[in-house]
């Protein structure tokens, strides 16, 4: 392969814009995209769109850009969402003529047959499934057996099911012990691989790579575990997104060597290889359904790594003189540091990709020839001179440890007077990603820093950095942000009587121990944050039941230690404005938490700005919302600071 990438098309910018940059260009307006495919010459995608209440819909159009404009294939009501988890993902699987989606309407399957000559529909869906108290998610279609093969969330479980494509009842192929999904389909259909994990671990902590024969019939024979470990094994392995090579090669990221590497497994001789060692990742934590950081196009692997919080495209070779060296893996030269969603077929790539100075957008990949075009989902309103560009910021956190930062000097320069923004990532098992951001650069515009922190636990950095956080939520985190604007305003950047926090859900959390274990920060933003982990721990959904168990203690064994992580506990310590943003169909974090916390904070005689959201739930779909929730928290932050309004 040519290891020189030319461009082919990129879109163009705008004229300069002026500045301060408008809330109504960074929020509320512009789709996300997610799960790009390459099926059958056609390129699926996902947009979730603010301006419709959040609506997900799916786009298609031919794979090359210029034969066809693309098309809407579930224009409304229709709506792409799973629940399953909670946090859903998977929603869709198409093959060359049939689109299987969920609805979150009924929360059903639908099913809609595709003409392969143009990719269009050619009739109205029809429902697969009935209506009831379960969720779907994270389907192929098993083309020879014509049916949905994915994972139902019903009673308190997942299963393994298969769906006829002419409808009907679930057919259960497999029940695991708890948690399952990612399954993937050999190319002969006689293999089916998936992965598994238990409570009260999460899948990036412990899960299981699993294999089955399929039979005559579509059942499963045989299923066993063949990588990873279970609640009880000795050493903690987790695996990511199994990929079949061919009929009888499967790819996994398996982080045995401490990073989330690619190996591959020989199912017919048992035989597994390390195809490359290297300090990178090659897999992210799977929050949500559809995560793919690797694709095989039919003769060769490509995939993403990710070192120091910057990701990468490349081959992997696979020639056997290269396997297991630094030399199997082979870069791409591509102006973009920020990717994900993976697909690939027959010498096309596809990857949703950004850049610090190009927004997200649906990357396209001609392999031999290295051609590729960009297209963004929106046009960037900032010239190229008036956006921050992220610095890689090194500090010694917690307990000295060596952390990371993406720090975003103001437009104009950082000076000692500088306001800094400090931002706290979600999951906490998640990462601070260089791509552009708009609302990092909304506060750069108006004279502010920002630092967005890696800080311990995050993922990017290698297993032993992700499990710095393990026992230590509420500890780790809030002295690695806090260390961060140390840092900064030691170097001269930052005010210290100007540095402001946010964060949503954990990174709310961490904003709020932040303020109470903490005296660095003035004035703290929090979006549906976790109050209280010990309600959390006895309330929360699912799919996080048990997660807190590695992050703080099991519960009750370790309520003192709840105790004294909590922020509503320690409510008195805090002594700044805060003000609070919370969906009130939250079932993640509850809106009690949230207004508890409101209430000891006036109580207190603690500035406190409260704005609940009815029809929001756990991250904000609407874009007037977004709008409304950005604009509060600068208006927020200006009347504290003291800050001219722009």
């Amino acid at each position: 392969m040519r290891q020189s990438m030319r461009q082919s098309h990129i879109a163009g910018l705008p004229p300069p814009a002026g500045l301060p940059l408008p809330a109504a260009l960074v929020v509320g307006r512009t789709p996300s995209l997610r799960e790009p495919l390459l099926r059958g010459g056609w390129l699926f995608w996902l947009e979730q769109r603010p301006l419709e209440g959040g609506r997900t819909t799916l786009m298609m159009r031919a794979a090359r850009q210029g034969e066809s404009a693309a098309v809407e294939l579930t224009p409304p009501p229709w709506n792409l969402r799973s629940r399953v988890h909670a946090y859903g993902g998977g929603s869709y699987a198409v093959d060359a003529n049939t689109l299987v989606f969920v609805h979150d309407g009924d929360r059903c399957l639908w099913r809609c047959r595709l003409d392969p000559a143009s990719g269009r529909p050619q009739e109205a869906p029809q429902a697969l499934t009935s209506p009831g108290e379960r969720a779907f998610a994270d389907g192929l279609i098993d083309s020879s057996r014509q049916r949905w093969i994915g994972v139902m969330e019903a009673d308190g479980r997942d299963l393994l099911v298969a769906v006829p494509l002419a409808g009907g009842e679930p057919a259960v192929l497999h029940r695991p012990t708890d948690f399952c999904g990612y399954a993937c389909l050999s190319p002969d259909g006689g293999q089916l691989a998936w992965v598994e994990w238990q409570q009260p671990h999460m899948p990036w902590e412990r899960s299981e790579l699993w294999l089955a024969e399929v039979a005559a019939d579509g059942s499963l024979h045989e299923p066993r575990v063949v990588a990873g470990s279970s609640a009880t094994d000795a050493q903690a392995v987790s695996v990511f997104q199994p990929l079949w090579l061919g009929s009888d090669e499967l790819v996994v990221a398996s982080d045995t060597s401490g990073w989330w590497n690619l190996q591959r497994l020989h199912t017919r001789s048992g035989r597994w290889q390390s195809l490359l060692p290297m300090a990178a990742e090659f897999a992210m934590p799977q929050w949500v359904y559809g995560m793919r950081t690797s694709a095989w196009d039919g003769g060769q692997l490509i995939a993403a790594a990710c070192r120091e919080g910057v990701w990468e495209l490349g081959r992997v070779a696979l020639e056997t003189e290269l396997v297991g060296r630094a030399e199997a893996w082979q870069p791409l030269a591509l102006p973009f540091d920020d990717l994900a969603g993976l697909s690939a077929e027959d010498g096309r790539l596809v990857a949703v990709a950004s850049s610090p100075t190009t927004p997200q957008g649906l990357l396209e990949l001609e392999l031999a020839g290295g051609h590729w075009q960009h297209t963004p989902v929106a046009v960037c309103p900032l010239a190229p001179e008036a956006i921050s560009r992220p610095q890689a910021w090194w500090f010694a956190g917690h307990g000295g440890e060596r952390t990371h930062a993406w720090y975003y000097p103001p437009i104009g320069g950082a000076t000692a007077h500088s306001p800094l923004l400090v931002k706290g990532h979600s999951g906490p098992t998640g990462m601070a990603r260089p791509g552009l951001s708009l609302a990092i650069q909304f506060w750069t515009s108006r004279g502010w820093g920002v630092v967005d922190v890696n800080y311990g636990g995050s993922t990017g950095f290698g297993k032993a950095y992700r499990e710095r956080l393990d026992g230590q939520w509420g500890v780790v985190d809030v002295a690695d942000c806090a260390a961060a604007a140390r840092s900064l305003v030691g170097a001269g950047k930052a005010s210290a009587a100007r540095i402001a926090i946010e964060g949503g859900s954990a990174g709310g959390f961490t904003a709020l121990a932040a303020l109470c274990f903490s005296d660095v920060f003035r004035a703290a933003a929090c979006r549906y944050p976790v109050c209280d982990p010990a309600a959390l721990a006895v309330h929360d959904h699912r799919f996080e039941a048990r997660y807190l168990d590695g992050l703080i203690g099991p519960w009750p064994e370790a309520a003192a230690t709840y105790a004294a992580r909590s922020p509503l506990a320690h409510a008195n310590r805090i002594r700044c404005p805060v003000i609070l943003f919370q969906g009130l169909e939250d079932t993640v974090v509850p809106p009690e938490q949230t207004e508890r916390m409101a209430l000891a904070l006036t109580a207190n005689d603690i500035p406190v700005e409260v704005h609940l959201f009815a029809g929001e739930g756990h991250g904000f779909r609407d874009g007037a919302v977004q709008l409304q929730v950005l604009e509060a928290t600068e208006a927020f932050f200006r009347r504290q600071f003291g800050l001219a309004a722009p």
